[in-house]
């Protein structure tokens, strides 16, 4: 049913996303699936904030973030998963979008972050790639 997973995972907060990546690992053990594992660097927005970090900020984040999402498969895909891992940069969920159709997604998972006064049933982020995907989104509580 479902050949390519995509789950896009927030590395700052590893703990919210393990019933997500446990998620999705019991979809692609279950569908025989390709698990497309990603994270995605937010970018600075306006140049003018990008003037107050060094030069080089951006690819050490981007390098930290690779090192950081292959630690985390490791510690929760297990190695019988055949698994992908894609580190994006800009806006988390545009490049979301973007990579599902580059991958041939047919689900995207995503975690619900915990609810705050500015985005009560899911992130921000999330509620961006359920109203804007053409294809299925699992919100893992």
């Amino acid at each position: 049913m479902y050949k390519n997973i995509l789950i896009s995972v927030d590395l700052s907060s590893e703990e919210a996303e393990i019933r997500a990546i446990e998620t999705a690992v019991e979809y692609a053990r279950a569908f025989g699936s390709n698990l497309h594992i990603m994270t995605v660097v937010p970018d600075y927005g306006m140049s003018i904030v990008g003037s107050f970090f060094p030069k080089d900020h951006e690819q050490q984040a981007i390098q930290h973030a690779r090192e950081s999402l292959h630690a985390f498969t490791s510690k929760y895909v297990p190695d019988d998963i055949s698994c992908r891992h894609i580190v994006a940069h800009g806006s988390i969920y545009r490049q979301i979008l973007r990579y599902a159709k580059v991958v041939e997604a047919d689900i995207i998972i995503l975690s619900a972050k915990r609810p705050g006064p500015e985005d009560y049933l899911i992130g921000p982020n999330a509620a961006r790639v359920v109203r804007h995907a053409t294809i299925p989104v699992l919100i893992v509580r």
